[in-house]
């Protein structure tokens, strides 16, 4: 597999994370509403982190944002289901997926396989306009860290990948490099990985710098650390381990806090109680 040089031509807006799922100015553009840009910016607000497991993605609400019919924003909705990002309820419409602790094993698995597979493929060096590209975007992440700025350095952490797999030559497979590295980022988000960014960030600059020196056995050794480490960090889901923990946090209660003592309960006055009792009538 050719690395590709022109790779960057192919995904011009790198530079920033999107800041929601869509955005006024970009509204009014006339690709903007078409199905398959509506599900890209719900992925890219996945990828942000700006949209988390389980959120709620009301058709009428995203139309009105897109400035398209609902119609187009159901397409664009079944188009991601397809693609493992939401899910829908025949009553309550659709949803961002909350994966399972198996199913985030299956994505890193996943990324693991295919990520160190495109660079296996690779017949030579990467060109220095990908290198390039590649230094860039980390310089870009030490920036966002630097700056405090979750949305935009979950964004790029998420997107270095895509951008390596792009820099190896092969788009297709880093469209399923993007929607994996979404999911993963969901569940991340769920289980609380204590993954940092900055570790993340100089696993990324690692890659890089072996590529760079031309070694690609290192380079792949690296990649898979990286994605096994990130899978290494994932915590449990709280809800798994205590079901109540939703309502324990909204009533400010400890797992071990007892219940409070129970009200005697009071006998319930019957009718008959209302009639006054005939006092006894008097031996004679």
């Amino acid at each position: 597999m050719a690395p590709r040089q022109g790779a960057e031509a192919r995904r011009p807006a790198r530079a920033a994370a999107p800041a929601a799922p869509v955005a006024s100015a970009e509204a009014s553009r006339p690709d903007a509403s078409r199905p398959d840009a509506i599900a890209d910016r719900i992925v890219d607000a996945i990828l942000a982190g700006r949209l988390a497991p389980g959120q709620r993605l009301g058709e009428q609400a995203l139309a009105d944002l897109f400035g398209c019919s609902r119609t187009l924003v159901r397409e664009a909705m079944a188009r991601l289901s397809a693609r493992g990002m939401v899910e829908v309820n025949a009553r309550r419409g659709w949803f961002v997926v909350q994966p399972s602790l198996d199913e985030a094993r299956e994505a890193f698995g996943a990324r693991l396989a295919l990520e160190t597979g495109l660079l296996h493929g690779l017949e030579g060096p990467l060109p220095k306009t990908a290198l390039r590209q590649l230094k860039d975007h980390v310089a870009r992440e030490r920036a966002a860290i630097r700056a405090g700025d979750p949305g935009e350095r979950s964004w790029l952490l998420g997107d270095f990948h895509v951008c390596l797999a792009e820099c190896a030559g092969n788009g297709l497979l880093a469209d399923i490099v993007k929607d994996l590295t979404a999911r993963t980022t969901l569940i991340a988000t769920l289980y609380q990985s204590t993954h940092a960014a900055s570790e993340s960030c100089a696993e990324h600059a690692q890659i890089v710098a072996a590529l760079e020196a031309g070694d690609l056995p290192g380079a792949i050794a690296l990649l898979r650390a990286h994605i096994g480490s990130v899978a290494r960090h994932l915590g449990q889901d709280a809800a798994t381990d205590d079901p109540l923990a939703p309502l324990r946090t909204a009533l400010a209660l400890q797992p071990d806090t007892p219940p409070p003592p129970a009200r005697p309960r009071r006998r319930r006055a019957l009718f008959t109680d209302l009639v006054p009792p005939v006092p006894p009538r008097p031996e004679s």
